[in-house]
């Protein structure tokens, strides 16, 4: 028993450490500069070289690109400290709406439907969309697409003109996908057919995988690239006065040269390439990357290790609230575990991120809106455990405790939990394992774990399979680790009794 008080009280100081440091990761934007503010904050996707992307040579986290020169350039100009953050494409208009950023760069394109939600800043960049498909398919202009499964990223103007196309070209299937290295894997792994992908990314991946081809769409419209603001936003104004005089002294058309020639497309002179038909890894082409892809490790032990603990704590509340006796809480408790087991975890992280500025003000960041969120979903699972493992103790403890004159929390405390979680360590592990495979949810709010982090190499290296099972090993020798932790704990707590 004096192993599990320890136990309990190890856990409620790493709590107490973790709402401090939780408590100091918050952002503020800070008032003064000509725009109004010291530091703007700039969301973008960098999964899409050459607009933005991650340097990973090296372990560097830094994102560069096309767009993050531009935003360089204006800050500048307007003299504001430029902090760039990162989402999935689809989740950069909800930043703004929520308040989460000052202004987005990512490739996007004003179209009508967004000009509805957001404001645009003049073009900056103008690029076309182009048809990528197996070399030798003859699928080089829309009506070649009749009949077959086209692949576009989510939430992209290449999305919208797809289907502008599937409604003139009969029989077009379209398969929207989060990223475009995976609507690029689609086509490789022969799950689709074609897929609709702006020319300077098209460019990048052809180069990097020979059997695929690109052939720009005749006579469309060119999409514009702009900065997108939220609705009746001051800074629209200077940022289109900065974009006009960087456009008449030739500086954006200096910054198009760098990023999109040829030479300097990001990650393609590392990698090799695959032949068609064959299946061939390359570890290779990820060792200068490796620095990168491992720094994401404390990220999601630290993630895991917060979110075990005070899910820990929630649970073991709700699981008092529920054997209580006091049918109200009991209510309350049994109420809140139905509603987090039966609603997926990822709306809850997604509903927690972007809502909370809106309701409370507060600028959640991702770290926080992780841990909050996996806090209140494991704490729902493990009351459950920790109810079951409580009830478990012999009755025969309480009552002697009660007939001593022990106070019930007294005992609970002192008596009957340390027993309970001794019971039921193993459930505990297997909760613990899960939320650290979890973790990689947390990537679609901007956290650079380890799988995203790999998901990074990938899209930077124009390759899927080799950054993707060098994570998986990471995880598993993280799981196997802590299954022979706990191991050992469990040992030792046994040969204390």
């Amino acid at each position: 028993m004096k192993q599990g008080r320890v136990l309990i009280f190890t856990l409620l100081f790493i709590a107490i450490l973790a709402i401090s440091r939780i408590a100091g990761l918050g952002n503020s934007l800070q008032a003064a500069s000509s725009v109004g503010k010291d530091t703007l904050t700039m969301v973008t996707s960098p999964d899409y070289p050459p607009y933005e992307y991650y340097d990973t040579q090296g372990g560097e986290r830094n994102i560069v690109g096309f767009d993050i020169d531009i935003a360089n350039a204006i800050a500048q100009q307007l003299g504001f400290k430029l902090k760039v953050m990162e989402s999935d494409f689809n989740g950069l208009i909800p930043a703004l709406q929520g308040n989460r950023a000052d202004f987005v760069m990512a490739g996007m394109t004003p179209t009508e439907q967004r000009k509805k939600n957001v404001d645009f800043s003049i073009t900056y960049y103008e690029a076309k969309d182009t048809i990528v498909a197996p070399k030798g398919s003859n699928i080089k202009k829309p009506q070649d697409l009749s009949g077959k499964k086209v692949g576009v990223q989510l939430g992209t103007i290449q999305e919208q003109n797809a289907k502008k196309i599937a409604q003139k070209v009969a029989g077009i299937q379209l398969k929207q996908l989060n990223k475009v290295p995976e609507v690029i894997q689609e086509i490789k792994s022969q799950r689709i057919d074609a897929a609709i992908v702006e020319d300077t990314v098209a460019k990048g991946f052809a180069q990097a995988n020979p059997e695929l081809e690109f052939n720009i769409i005749p006579k469309q419209e060119v999409a514009g690239s702009a900065i997108a603001f939220p609705k009746s936003s001051p800074l629209v104004e200077p940022f289109n006065k900065v974009l006009q005089k960087l456009k008449d002294k030739g500086e954006l058309e200096k910054l198009v040269t760098k990023w999109f020639s040829r030479s300097n497309t990001a990650g393609t002179s590392s990698t090799a390439a695959v032949p068609k038909g064959g299946f061939n890894l390359d570890f290779t082409r990820i060792i200068p990357d490796i620095p990168f892809i491992l720094q994401g490790i404390p990220l999601t032990l630290l993630f895991t290790g917060l979110s075990v603990s005070l899910g820990l704590i929630w649970g073991t509340v709700l699981s008092l609230l529920k054997i209580s006796g006091i049918k109200p809480l009991g209510w309350v408790a049994n109420a809140y575990t139905s509603i987090f087991r039966g609603t997926p975890l990822l709306l809850q992280l997604a509903l927690v991120y972007y809502a909370t500025p809106q309701l409370t003000g507060y600028d959640i960041s991702a770290l926080q809106a992780g841990v909050f969120t996996f806090t209140l979903n494991s704490g729902a699972y493990m009351s459950e455990t920790i109810r079951g493992g409580i009830q478990a103790v012999d009755k025969g403890q309480s009552e002697a405790a009660m007939s001593m004159g022990v106070s019930y929390w007294l005992m609970m405390w002192d008596i009957i939990l340390p027993q309970a979680l001794k019971n039921i360590l193993p459930a505990l592990v297997n909760e613990t394992i899960g939320l650290l495979k979890d973790s990689a949810l947390v990537s679609t709010v901007g956290v650079v774990e380890i799988l995203r982090s790999a998901q990074i190499v990938g899209a930077n290296k124009y390759i899927y399979f080799e950054p993707l099972l060098f994570a998986g090993l990471i995880y598993y020798v993280l799981v196997m680790g802590l299954t022979k932790s706990a191991s050992v704990l469990e040992r030792r707590l046994r040969l204390s009794e």
